[in-house]
């Protein structure tokens, strides 16, 4: 059954009806995109028992036979954990959007651009085709750019363009890298290349290889000092927008690093050493410091969830550097589907108090919990997780990736001062995300909260209340939330999942 293939082609199929509706109402565009979605996250569940069984599951389709190439579909239960949490935090944003973008322009054209958006964001995670995924990588660039530039608030194209410059940048080391594997293997299929280049290849070039794509992935990770693009991105696109920017596509740069630049390149160096992964560590250290003391000096409050999002993926960084311990790859990667859910939910909270108070300095508000109670619910609940605390998701995380550090510090003495450093790291990372929920919800009203209307910098639009938002946005929020608290309670399924591979671990 070509499972995979029509949940990739849904969202395709999708973007003229989405298009040719939304001329009509934006908001049953929206609906039908959600369910389409929701379509296609019901194709990918139906593939757990599989996975879980057998390890994994594979499509095959003639593709480019000049190439060697196979149009190659394929997910284990690394790739499903990560494409499902994807199509959760999808469905949400696009239900979030019929209030949050009611009263922009062009709405037609963002539900359009959403659902292309999507065909990128899954497609990373289900392929193991190079060119494939370098073309899926490709796509999740273009409709980004489009939205933060059309969508997005104050000099919106030039952050749009600051974003698109960086990334591309990153993406040009990751098809070299490409291009090396197929002129050193001659196939795109990351399985065979990694087989014939542990066997057959001059050894001394691997290591070129390996750098070009992790310095491509770091970008699109936005690890320091490859950071610059991202807390203007995330600041300045529309809530949805960051939600997924925070949520999935910083997160695929560090799938890209487990599956491509760890898992086929490093596992086929030999003797491989740890050098390597010891940097890594440090990167990965210096990222969580750098986005948390950012994140406790910032006041916007989206851009404090943007350095945020820098700090998190120091934490996946300092995980993969653990490679190959099992437990470090299950941190690493739970991480990634608890940051995925917890981040995304965190920047529609913070949209949700922008959009019903026009404010963005958190020192201008105080109080918010008694004006907007289930967005404070759904605010502690995110915040809590990504600051650590039990029993929300990334605590559990964290704790896989603890015991990874510990284990390795334990056999490797050089690990010891990288795993002392981020757990210190994790005190800040709680001390900022304790700063914003008082600063936003709890303390003294400030006064600018208590005028209506008020007016807001970005469009001049007339706010009249400060209460919960309107319903479809409180049924994202709630929803993602639930999600959150599950992932945090059970996360048994997906550990399961991630234990099921035998390709890397």
């Amino acid at each position: 059954m070509e499972t995979l293939l029509i949940a990739l082609m849904l969202p395709a199929l999708a973007i003229p009806v989405v298009y040719g509706i939304g001329k009509k109402s934006a908001k049953t565009a929206a609906l039908i995109l959600t369910l389409i979605v929701l379509v296609s996250l019901s194709l990918l569940l139906t593939l757990v028992p599989t996975v879980l069984s057998e390890g994994q599951y594979i499509e095959s389709y003639y593709w480019i036979p000049t190439l060697g190439s196979a149009f190659t579909l394929f997910v284990d239960g690394i790739s499903l954990s990560l494409a499902i949490a994807t199509l959760i935090l999808v469905s949400a944003t696009t239900v979030y959007s019929i209030n949050y973008m009611e009263e922009k322009s062009s709405l037609p054209e963002y539900f359009a651009l959403m659902s292309l958006l999507t065909i990128g964001l899954i497609g990373v995670f289900i392929t193991s085709n190079l060119l494939l995924f370098y073309f899926c990588w490709e796509l999740m660039l273009v409709p980004t750019y489009f939205i933060i530039g059309g969508w997005g608030y104050k000099d919106s194209f030039k952050t749009a363009f600051k974003f698109f410059i960086f990334t591309h940048a990153g993406a040009i080391f990751v098809l070299l890298g490409i291009g090396a594997i197929y002129m050193l293997t001659g196939t795109l299929d990351i399985f065979e290349a990694q087989a014939i280049l542990a066997t057959t290849v001059d050894q001394s070039i691997l290591p070129w290889v390996l750098i070009s794509f992790v310095a491509g992935f770091a970008v699109k990770m936005a690890i320091v000092p490859l950071h610059m693009w991202l807390p203007d991105a995330h600041g300045e696109s529309p809530a949805p927008m960051s939600a997924l920017l925070s949520g999935v596509i910083i997160g695929a740069g560090g799938y890209a690093v487990l599956r491509i630049a760890l898992g086929t390149v490093y596992t086929a160096m030999v003797p491989a050493g740890n050098e390597f992964l010891l940097v890594l560590s440090f990167f990965g250290v210096l990222s969580a410091f750098y986005g948390s003391f950012l994140a406790l000096a910032e006041t916007d409050i989206k851009r404090i969830i943007a350095y945020s999002s820098i700090s998190h993926m120091g934490y996946v960084l300092f995980a993969l550097s653990l490679f190959p311990s099992s437990e470090g790859i299950t941190g690493a990667v739970l991480h990634l589907v608890n940051h995925t859910a917890s981040k995304g939910l965190l920047f529609l909270t913070a949209g949700a108090v922008m959009h019903q108070t026009g404010l963005r300095n958190i020192n201008d508000m105080g109080g918010l919990a008694s004006k907007m109670p289930l967005t404070a619910i759904a605010t502690a609940i995110a915040a809590f997780s990504i600051g650590g605390i039990p029993p929300f998701a990334c605590f559990i995380s964290e704790f896989h990736i603890f015991v990874g550090a510990v284990t390795a510090a334990g056999a490797d003495s050089s690990y010891y001062l990288p795993t002392i450093l981020m757990l210190i790291a994790t005190v800040f990372s709680l001390a900022y995300v304790l700063r914003y929920f008082w600063k936003v919800f709890l303390g003294s009203p400030k006064a600018k909260t208590d005028v209506e209307p008020v007016t807001t910098d970005e469009t001049g639009e007339q706010k009249t209340k400060n209460n919960d938002p309107s319903m479809f946005m409180l049924i994202a929020m709630l929803a993602l939330a639930a999600f959150v608290v599950i992932l945090g309670i059970y996360p048994g399924v997906f550990i399961d999942l991630i234990h099921a591979v035998t390709s890397i671990i």
